[in-house]
């Protein structure tokens, strides 16, 4: 496995957020996430596959992890698990608290312009992506 040889993976965008992030996925945490469907069709991306790897990097654009999907769902918001929440790993007691924290993250002004949508907005049907995956290698 030649990780400069795999896709990369961004969790969030470069600042605190990707940090506990990252080290979430570093110390095992982390298990989970959660994209938009409508972001990778933005960015003419596939959906992740169970068996892809990816290198993990942080903000500092250094890879630090491989990981491994392991389980990919797509499903309305409104049909978002606890098992997910938790196995995101980001301390969300309640599936209400992790929406509040994801509506925040989605609706902030650096996901609008990656979206390239001023105005755009989640609901309880915009598709989701619920990705599982396992940490393959530690590159620190």
């Amino acid at each position: 496995m030649d990780p400069a040889s795999l896709p990369r993976v961004e969790f969030a965008f470069p600042g605190p957020l990707r940090d506990r992030l990252v080290a979430a996925v570093l110390d095992g945490s982390k298990t989970s996430t959660t994209g938009l469907v409508i972001d990778y069709e933005h960015e003419g991306e596939p959906l992740p596959r169970p068996g892809q790897r990816s290198v993990v990097v942080d903000s500092a654009d250094h890879p630090v992890a491989v990981i491994e999907v392991t389980d990919v769902r797509v499903v309305p918001l409104a049909d978002v698990d606890f098992a997910h929440v938790v196995a995101e790993g980001e301390g969300d007691t309640s599936i209400a608290e992790w929406r509040a924290n994801h509506e925040s993250f989605w609706h902030s002004p650096e996901m609008r312009a990656a979206l390239d949508d001023p105005t755009f907005t989640v609901d309880d049907a915009t598709q989701t992506v619920l990705e599982r995956f396992r940490l393959v290698a530690d590159l620190r």
